[in-house]
């Protein structure tokens, strides 16, 4: 379709996202502190022994993640392991429900007092958990606050929420450019030396670009707000041009709060105005295009990476951390945790099991086990800091980036990604003022703000 008809599409696609939003719940904001992320240490035996089955029973719990054939692999492993160690112990892994079906499934059995006694979920989705009481805060003397601090990666401060630590990851996930070396090649480049710079992206995507008249033959860089884009101009543009992206205590938008929000939002819009690189939107998927190997750089999360493999196993590509600029190196971190349910916290027994459980899939044995399943990054920075993965050709870029991720605390992902979503359109298909459209969005997701923490006690 053309770009008209597509922006009127998308117009009508808000609409009914706004509908259906007012009906699912949302996913909200974390709390507001410093960095986190450890695997913590057993609870002191005391303190569980109360909890302890009689000798002899054995404690049945349940852990439900959504279907995802390399994770399910995964926890399989550490579940067999995990019982192996602790034979008073059954976990049960339900991993059969559909993530469309997730959310749904969990919210009508945890109020119930069935299902879950541990549950995996979007870091995202934790204060809306909370509110629905679907979580307990996970016990201090098991999962200490500051050594949890201390040992895993940064961006698990999400897990904290109002000064509570509510869940542990075994994984997280950083963006960066993959890069295809055979387009790289044919553009006269080096493909041993891809873009390191934000000025030296743009040169690169220049000359990787190839058209035909109007008609693209190769994309040299997509910027796709309903892609991963939207995040790299958050927690990445925003940053090396010297804007904060949001008020320490995630009650203000601070995109167009000086002039360098405006210039990293210019630099977001170059791309497809100015530089002629690509198109939003022109495949279905955002990875299509660089699977395709149509596109030459692609912004993409280290889960890009078993699809490649699966999807696209000739393809001669490399990875590396996205460029920096103004000296400022940035990427946005997200991940996949755990919680205890309140079905568990209910029974002592099954409180105790679910505690154990919880610290075993947390440690960075799990995250090393993970990392070769899975291709998520531990989240623990012993297991992330092995040279042998640092070193890793393309998890290796993926690695590097933990120490200084980003994760945004979203109220609504969806709302927040459509509101710069909206911005860019009207600016490229429309032609309307940057700076007015950039002032849109932060007003619209200051709306969410401000209506979530109005409702905080």
């Amino acid at each position: 379709m053309n770009r008209s008809t597509r922006f009127v599409v998308l117009s009508l696609l808000v609409l009914l996202a706004l509908v259906v939003s007012a009906c699912a719940p949302a996913a909200i904001p974390a709390a507001q502190p410093a960095a986190t992320e450890s695997a913590a240490a057993e609870a002191p035996a005391e303190a569980a022994a109360p909890a302890e089955a009689a000798a002899g029973d054995v404690v049945e719990i349940e852990y439900w993640q959504y279907n995802f054939g390399a994770r399910v692999d995964a926890m399989n492993q550490l579940i067999a392991q995990f019982e192996a160690e602790n034979p008073g112990i059954k976990v049960i892994h339900n991993s059969d429900i559909p993530y469309d079906d997730f959310r749904n499934k969990i919210a009508a059995s945890v109020p119930a007092g069935v299902g879950p006694d541990v549950a995996t979920l979007f870091y995202g989705w934790q204060p809306a958990w909370i509110d629905a009481g679907y979580l307990v805060p996970l016990p201090e003397d098991a999962f200490p606050p500051d050594q949890v601090r201390a040992e895993f990666s940064p961006m698990v401060e999400g897990s904290f929420f109002q000064g509570k630590l509510f869940t542990l990851p075994t994984a997280v996930r950083t963006l960066a450019l993959f890069y295809n070396k055979d387009l790289m090649a044919a553009a006269g480049l080096d493909p041993e030396n891809p873009p390191r710079t934000l000025d030296e992206l743009k040169d690169q995507a220049v000359k990787c670009t190839v058209k035909e008249g109007d008609e693209f033959k190769v994309y040299g860089f997509i910027v796709n707000p309903e892609g991963q884009a939207h995040h790299w101009f958050r927690e990445v543009l925003l940053r090396q041009y010297g804007q904060q992206p949001y008020s320490d205590d995630y009650t203000q938008v601070l995109w167009n709060a000086s002039d360098g929000g405006y210039e990293a939002w210019n630099t977001f819009l170059s791309f497809e105005r100015e530089l002629g690189t690509g198109i939003a939107g022109v495949y279905e998927n955002d990875q299509d295009g660089f699977l395709a190997g149509e596109v030459c750089f692609h912004l993409d999360g280290s889960f890009r990476l078993g699809t490649i493999a699966s999807n696209a196993p000739d393809l001669n590509f490399g990875v590396v951390e996205l460029p920096e600029h103004n000296g400022v190196k940035s990427t946005f971190g997200s991940y996949w945790t755990h919680g205890i349910t309140t079905k568990a916290a209910a029974d002592p027994a099954r409180l105790a099991a679910a505690i154990k459980f919880l610290q075993f899939i947390t440690t960075p044995e799990a995250g090393k086990l993970w990392v070769g399943i899975v291709g998520e990054l531990p989240a623990q920075l012993e297991a992330a800091n092995d040279p042998e993965l640092l070193a890793d050709p393309k998890l290796g870029a993926f690695a590097a980036g933990l120490p200084y991720a980003q994760s945004t605390f979203f109220v609504d992902e969806s709302k927040d990604r459509q509101a710069i979503l909206d911005a860019y359109d009207a600016v490229v298909l429309t032609g309307a003022d940057p700076k007015e459209e950039l002032d849109v969005a932060v007003a619209t997701v200051q709306e969410m703000l401000d209506e979530f923490w109005s409702s905080r006690p």
